[in-house]
């Protein structure tokens, strides 16, 4: 896996007017944003924001009630979440969705299944140019997992593994598919403080290889020590964005996690745990 120089003035996701509504509840409303490409991108707001209904427009399991969303260059609304893999974002669940009852290198070379090229015929049969992807797909699922710390485990069912490395898997199950844009639902859930520093730690790495990370969070440390920008939502509308600092100092922001309008310096502790995805 080689770093990438990515151009991070240019857009990689244009969000226009984005709007989700299940029913008569609007989970977004004229949601306008774009992300650069190649930075690690913060998605925080209070429960029920509509920062995970955000993520799934744009991966394709939810189909958006109104707006736009351009990867790329190309509008991406409607498309199936196997066609927006193939195409180059990924994503990971707040809860664990692996397959408990295969081996952890089974999990990752699954993520490889967008790039796979044998047909029906070829695969059925076991011709040799199955055989020859499929060593292709076992040796790159190795170089992921030594990627994120979990080689040792190859030969282990996932089911096994504690909850911080099986979070640590779908993080190497989504860049198998060799994303440019992953998106992280709340990856630092249930971990504790070591677990939280080494994930940081990998999310940086992913940055260096030039993908582009959004991530939805609630650990507003880390938020605050890995992200280039932070978006902030509230009741499915942008309330504000910018760097950390921009954020930390933001009364708008302040008021909707706590309820006071002052700045403070300390936001990160003091909104610790208040910041779960509601939709």
């Amino acid at each position: 896996m080689k770093a990438a120089c990515p151009d991070t003035n240019v857009p990689i996701l244009e969000v226009c007017d984005l709007g989700m509504r299940f029913g008569g509840i609007a989970a977004l409303h004229g949601i306008c944003y774009s992300v650069p490409r190649g930075i690690i991108q913060a998605v925080i707001g209070p429960n029920g924001a509509g920062k995970t209904t955000l993520f799934n427009c744009i991966s394709g399991m939810f189909k958006p009630s109104a707006g736009r969303i351009v990867f790329v260059g190309r509008e991406i609304n409607g498309w199936a979440p196997h066609r927006i893999a193939e195409f180059g974002i990924s994503r990971t669940f707040q809860h664990v969705a692996l397959f408990k009852k295969m081996t952890v290198l089974e999990n990752v070379m699954l993520g490889r299944h967008p790039r796979t090229r044998c047909g029906f015929l070829e695969t059925g049969f076991r011709l040799p140019g199955m055989r020859s992807e499929e060593r292709q797909i076992r040796k790159k699922g190795l170089e992921y997992l030594d990627f994120v710390g979990l080689a040792d485990c190859a030969g282990l069912d996932a089911g096994t593994l504690p909850l911080g490395k099986q979070k640590i898997l779908e993080i190497a199950r989504a860049l198998a598919t060799e994303p440019r844009l992953v998106l992280l639902d709340e990856p630092a859930g249930g971990l504790n403080m070591k677990e939280t520093e080494e994930l940081g730690e990998l999310i940086g790495a992913i940055r260096r290889l030039g993908t582009t990370v959004m991530l939805v969070e609630h650990d507003m440390n880390l938020i605050m020590d890995i992200s280039d920008r932070i978006l902030v939502l509230h009741f499915g509308k942008v309330l504000a964005s910018g760097s950390s600092a921009e954020i930390k100092e933001n009364s708008a922001v302040i008021e909707a996690y706590l309820g006071i309008e002052e700045t403070c310096a300390d936001l990160p502790e003091r909104v610790k745990g208040r910041d779960n995805a509601g939709y």
